[in-house]
C-alpha cells in the first residue's frame, strides 16, 4: 500500500497496464478522475476503484484541491518501478519509460495519454 497526494491537474501516471498485478484506488480525500479501459469515472471521498490487470489505466486529482488516495498492489512487486522512479534521478521520458516498465510486465502509451493531459489540462 501507499498513499499518493496529489496537487490539482497532476497526472500520476502516463496510461499503462500491469499484467501481475490488481490495483484499487481508495479515496481518502479529494476528487479522483480515472481512466480505466477507456471508460474515466471520478470518485470522491469513501470511494474504492477496482483497475484489474492487463487492462489500460491512469488517475489524476481531478479537484480543485488536494487529493490524497491509497493505492493497494496485489500481488506485491511492482512497488520496486514505483520506487525507482520517485529516486532522484529517476525521472523517465517517452523513450526510456517504456523499457523500465517491460521489467516488471508492465506498458505504458503516451499516445493515448497526451490527449487526456490536455482534455484535463494536467500535468505530470
Amino acid at each position: 500500500m501507499v498513499e499518493h497526494i496529489l496537487e490539482p491537474k497532476v497526472l500520476a501516471a502516463p496510461i499503462h497496464r500491469h499484467s501481475r498485478e490488481d490495483e484499487y484506488s481508495f479515496v481518502l480525500t479529494g476528487t479522483l478522475g480515472v481512466i480505466e479501459d477507456g471508460v474515466e469515472i471520478t470518485a470522491s471521498s469513501g470511494d474504492l476503484v477496482s483497475k484489474p490487470r492487463g487492462r489500460w489505466h491512469t488517475f489524476w486529482n481531478a479537484g480543485d484541491d488536494q487529493l490524497r488516495v491509497l493505492e493497494i498492489v496485489s500481488p506485491g512487486g511492482i512497488e520496486d518501478l514505483f520506487r525507482r522512479l520517485a529516486d532522484p534521478g529517476g525521472e523517465y521520458s517517452p523513450a526510456t519509460l517504456p523499457a523500465l516498465a517491460a521489467q516488471y510486465g508492465a506498458e505504458v502509451d503516451f499516445d493515448a495519454t497526451m490527449p487526456l493531459v490536455d482534455k484535463h489540462g494536467l500535468r505530470f
